[in-house]
């Protein structure tokens, strides 16, 4: 089996999916319960990182209900993947935008999160263009 097509599987998507799920469960919970040590640390805003810890958590719903699927609807995960990349863009915004004067560990953090999400973004975006094709794997863990 080919490297895209070993991506483009559902075995494969439904563990990125699954990584996307914990990976934002730790992002949003870090958000909210370190919030006020990460703002002093990443010079982002207490407000804002706390926001974002309580939005990530409808996303890690949607991602997680996705990866129990054994063939996730492309619906809802063409929504994960949108909401994947306009992360990665209010990352890069945040970042260098302007509105605000992140730290130089907040740009990295900044920086680091915007490269994994869109990562993510693009391997989920495979599986589903390999579930639009009509490839169908056994249902595995």
């Amino acid at each position: 089996m080919s490297i895209t097509a070993q991506l483009s599987s559902p075995v494969t998507l439904r563990r990125v999916l699954a990584f996307d799920a914990v990976s934002g469960a730790g992002t949003g919970a870090l958000h909210l319960l370190l919030a006020p040590v990460l703002s002093t640390w990443l010079g982002l805003p207490e407000a804002l990182l706390q926001a974002s810890g309580l939005s990530i958590f409808a996303f890690v719903a949607l991602a997680g209900w996705l990866a129990w699927q054994a063939s996730p609807p492309r619906g809802p995960l063409m929504a994960l993947v949108l909401l994947n990349v306009a992360w990665a863009v209010a990352c890069l915004w945040l970042a260098w935008g302007g509105a605000l004067d992140p730290t130089p560990l907040g740009l990295a953090y900044l920086l680091v999160q915007a490269l994994v999400v869109a990562v993510l973004a693009d391997l989920a975006w495979m599986g589903r263009r390999g579930l639009a094709t009509g490839e169908r794997m056994p249902f595995a863990a």
